[in-house]
């Protein structure tokens, strides 16, 4: 259970952003998004804080890379969600990164980042 924790959701692709909006609420989560760009993603990192976040790694303006080391910087768990693995400058900054390769099922993404959120 998230516990009322917030949730940030990056995804470009409107049925997976569904689907885990939906998964994030049944478990008692806040969802901030989702958000389909980098450039609107770091807008709202700007005024809102996050407990967690599921990224995918190819958006509409660019590769998720810089909201990813933002929230590394700021200590904040998340999940790689990604049909094309890593980008490059990523996987060179965060190596042991959490990727879930699409496609999956939503709940073993959420199942994820609830274990990195809970510390396991």
């Amino acid at each position: 259970m998230f516990r009322q924790r917030s949730v940030l959701i990056v995804e470009d692709e409107p049925l997976i952003a569904l689907d885990l909006t939906a998964q994030v609420v049944a478990r008692a989560g806040r969802v901030i998004g989702p958000l389909p760009t980098v450039t609107e993603t770091l807008a709202v990192l700007e005024d809102v804080d996050v407990d967690g976040a599921i990224l995918d790694a190819n958006l509409v303006d660019r590769d998720v890379t810089p909201v990813a080391l933002l929230l590394a910087r700021q200590g904040v768990p998340f999940v790689l969600h990604s049909a094309i693995g890593i980008p490059v400058e990523l996987r060179r900054e965060l190596p042991s990164l959490p990727v879930v390769p699409k496609p999956a099922d939503p709940s073993i993404v959420i199942a994820r980042l609830l274990a990195l959120m809970d510390g396991a």
